[in-house]
């Protein structure tokens, strides 16, 4: 029997989206390994103590009371989650003095064009100046996150302290898996947090959501309801405008993509909808952190790709169960086993 880590959680628990569900999952299996506490930054990416709904609800769950803004975070293992909450900022206002100190990078280091993602630089330095610590880790969460991290450090000085984690700090997407369809249409839909960012130009998004389509529900498009829009083959519907039960059974496909100028880290969204029993269209790069689970292609090929999965039921089903195998590599007991090793490599540490 190994002696209970401490294991703290830095973050800043007001993100929308992808990284507060991520934490959320994680979470649930962090706390089978050690003492778990949660310290909330409060960064100057947002206003308030809102917590994100999703983290809110497992810290009720799991009978964690966040701390705020703590002066001194001491643990065995601090695992702080998407440091882009300090892009805005130039201090981390907290001293951390642990063993270890993973840095989970959600967000990309570089953008596709190749420039910088946030500054990463400030922000990593920020962390560096601030934590004492034996090992400082940099963790990417997806194949494509990794290749921004790697592409980044290999250009840059004064970061020899950090290593990148070899293999990836993945997304738990353990969800319950929905039965496809058994008469698949022409029913195409979207769901982001609203932000530039997580839209395509108006001309890609025509070219996915096209007038052939039988529907085309947008979820999340406060900025083009703001912008005054109107497409009468679209129907716009502003962020958490509906359930997401609702939104799955109003459609059969997922057209994902984003700002030609940003990408994914992973793309959870992408992982939820073929959980739901959906087929998932992206772009090539996003499309990679899923296998044959995603069908990556370019915008003007949507409408042929949506095509072919209503004329051929069988492909439709067949590319559903591929999406939904490919969910296995996301497993909570996957990450656990991973998550294991850690623990048990830095209790030889302590042991030693």
């Amino acid at each position: 029997m190994r002696a209970p880590l401490r294991i703290a959680y830095v973050l800043d628990p007001r993100f929308p989206g992808g990284t507060s569900s991520a934490v959320a999952a994680e979470l649930k299996v962090a706390v089978r390994f050690g003492r778990v506490t949660v310290h909330a930054v409060e960064s100057r990416m947002f206003r308030g103590r809102t917590v994100a709904p999703v983290l809110d609800d497992a810290f009720d769950d799991l009978g964690i009371e966040p701390v705020w803004d703590a002066p001194v975070i001491s643990a065995d293992i601090v695992l702080l989650h998407n440091p882009a909450f300090l892009k805005f900022q130039t201090t981390l206002p907290a001293r951390i003095v642990c063993r270890h100190i993973y840095v989970i990078a959600h967000e990309n280091f570089k953008r596709p064009g190749g420039e910088e993602g946030f500054d990463v630089a400030t922000t990593l330095a920020q962390i560096d100046r601030s934590t004492l610590a034996l090992e400082k880790v940099i963790a990417p969460i997806s194949r494509v996150n990794r290749d921004t991290v790697d592409n980044w450090i290999a250009r840059r000085s004064g970061f020899e302290t950090w290593s990148v984690l070899p293999d990836d700090w993945f997304n738990i997407c353990s969800f319950s898996l929905n039965p496809p369809t058994a008469a698949p249409a022409d029913r195409r839909g979207r769901y982001s947090r609203p932000g530039f960012e997580k839209f395509p130009p108006l001309d890609a998004m025509e070219q996915m959501f096209s007038p052939q389509a039988e529907r085309n529900l947008i979820l999340g498009s406060d900025s083009l309801i703001a912008r005054g829009v109107v497409r009468p083959h679209w129907t716009l519907m502003p962020y958490r405008g509906i359930e997401l039960e609702r939104f799955y059974e109003m459609v059969d496909f997922l057209v994902y993509y984003t700002s030609p100028a940003w990408r994914e880290g992973f793309g959870r969204v992408l992982a939820e909808c073929m959980a739901a029993g959906l087929v998932v269209i992206t772009d090539p790069g996003t499309a990679s952190s899923f296998g044959r689970g995603a069908i990556g292609v370019r915008p003007e090929e949507v409408d042929a790709v949506v095509a072919r999965h209503v004329e051929r039921r069988e492909l439709y089903l067949r590319q559903v169960q591929a999406g939904q195998e490919a969910l296995a590599s996301f497993s909570a007991e996957r990450f656990a086993r991973r998550f294991d090793e850690i623990c048990a490599r830095a209790q030889r540490k302590i042991a030693s």
